[in-house]
């Protein structure tokens, strides 16, 4: 792919990509340690990677991306992967909504690139048609240059009750395809949908934003000074990414941008626009987006279907054999399937939250978590007891750490590995192993040119994942 390598614009527009949400209406596909944003579910690339992608070149500088700081390495993976360098990668050390998360860029923005113009944008929805999105960037330039914050509403095609929407005024002045915001409505029922499509001048709520840098800190210190005097305080810059600090982001408000600032503010302006949008919010969303076949059916992955109609199916791991259903949504994955309807699809948060309560992992993690040095996957575990098949990338290194309350057991089986348990080090290769007791500090690296995979044993009273001490990590984690 092209990267974002070319000459600085005249009027640059600085692509702020909000990447922090967990997409839980996607579950089992989308989780809270590898969300939405970061699957492939419309193309060969994901949903953050087009999303960067289609802001590349002129008027646009390289991106700066907000993620949760639990994804900095897949993101910085995922960038690289299609040739892009982001101006900066922002750690939020927790979700806080969008308003605290585009404050961070705004004051970042200001700081060091004056009164910018930024545009806002999740990372996790489709637009087919990049160049009439483009065009309305264009078209809102004007009104966002005179301190205009510009959202974005997309032409309805259906009389759809699961967006808000937005209801245009008069002409914004001096900016031709530019209008006022007359209101913004909240998600409405069937009937009122449908008198707004055929009444027109609505339009669905995209989550899209240009505004200034400048513009936007203004609004939003009206609204609420909780977001903005929070929100980077006590950050840390370590050249590749802004971390932010745990304590003052804690106490920004959780709030949205268009509850924040655009429902409030006297300065909203609206692009009308067709785009091919799409905020994939649900199977139902994903159903209406791919291609089906002479049934209806979007069928992905290992699937058997027999007198199968107006469904998605897919399996990402058993088998899924479905016969005679209709209007269904069947989800496999390693560890979880979903069984549901397309009319009943947006209901799948609620399903998620009583995962939460039952303090269930997969809310949370797929059977296979990836790391900045590899990935593990989780084989047994019992009262006690729990079994990994851990593989370490080449040249990749676990951190120097201790566990207080378990002990390890590593058998390799392919690969060399360095091992450090205590005060000793040793290289092993296939079918040696080493013990970790508790209280212990230990490294496992890969001085190997393939993949190193090793069989870890825990035991002892606790094996969360929160129990580890780190003394030396080269991927700066803490």
């Amino acid at each position: 792919m092209t990267t974002n390598e070319h000459d600085p614009p005249a009027s640059p527009i600085h692509p702020v990509i909000l990447s922090g949400g967990a997409g839980v209406r996607l579950w089992p596909l989308s989780r809270e340690l590898f969300p939405k944003a970061l699957l492939a579910l419309h193309t060969q690339c994901s949903m953050l990677q087009e999303t960067a992608v289609r802001v590349l070149g002129s008027p646009f500088t390289a991106p700066l991306i907000v993620t949760n700081a639990e994804h900095r390495f897949l993101v910085t993976e995922q960038m690289g992967a299609v040739g892009i360098h982001p101006a900066k990668i922002v750690l939020e050390p927790m979700a806080r909504n969008t308003a605290p998360a585009a404050a961070v860029a705004a004051r970042y923005l200001r700081a060091n690139s004056g009164n910018a113009l930024m545009l806002v944008m999740p990372s996790d929805h489709v637009i087919d048609d990049v160049a009439a999105f483009r065009r309305a960037v264009e078209t809102a330039v004007p009104a966002a240059l005179a301190g205009a914050l510009v959202t974005f509403g997309i032409t309805p095609a259906w009389p759809e009750t699961g967006y808000g929407y937005i209801e245009t005024g008069a002409a914004w002045p001096d900016a031709k395809g530019c209008y006022r915001v007359k209101r913004f409505v909240e998600k409405p029922d069937r009937a009122t949908a449908e008198s707004w499509l055929a009444q027109g001048g609505f339009h669905w709520n995209s989550g899209i934003f240009l505004f200034s840098a400048e513009s936007f800190i203004a609004e939003l210190a009206q609204a609420d000074q909780r977001v903005t005097d929070q929100a980077i305080r006590g950050a840390r810059d370590d050249g590749e990414c802004l971390v932010l600090d745990g304590d003052a982001f804690a106490k920004c408000k959780s709030i949205s941008i268009d509850h924040a600032v655009m429902e409030r503010t006297k300065k909203a302006a609206v692009v009308p626009v067709e785009m091919g949008w799409s905020d994939v919010g649900s199977f139902a969303a994903l159903w209406q987006l791919g291609k089906k076949d002479r049934d209806g059916n979007l069928i992905a992955g290992d699937v058997i279907a027999k007198s199968v109609r107006n469904s998605y199916i897919r399996g990402d791991g058993p088998l899924v054999a479905a016969v005679g259903i209709e209007d269904a949504v069947v989800v496999a994955t390693a560890d979880a399937v979903l069984v549901t309807t397309v009319e009943k699809s947006q209901d799948v948060k609620a399903l998620v939250e009583v995962l939460k309560k039952a303090n269930r992992p997969e809310h949370a993690a797929h059977a296979l978590v990836r790391r900045p040095w590899g990935s593990y996957r989780v084989i047994d575990a019992g009262d006690g007891f729990q079994v990994k098949h851990i593989t370490v990338d080449p040249q990749g290194a676990l951190s120097l750490q201790l566990h207080k309350h378990r002990a390890e057991h590593w058998v390799i089986v392919e690969g060399t590995g360095r091992v450090t348990v205590g005060a000793e080090t040793m290289v092993l290769s296939a079918n040696q192993s080493a013990y970790i007791p508790p209280e212990t500090k230990h490294r496992l690296e890969n001085v190997g040119d393939g993949p190193l995979r090793i069989i870890e044993v825990q035991s002892g009273s606790y094996l969360g994942e929160d129990d580890i001490v780190r003394f030396e990590d080269v991927y700066g984690r803490e």
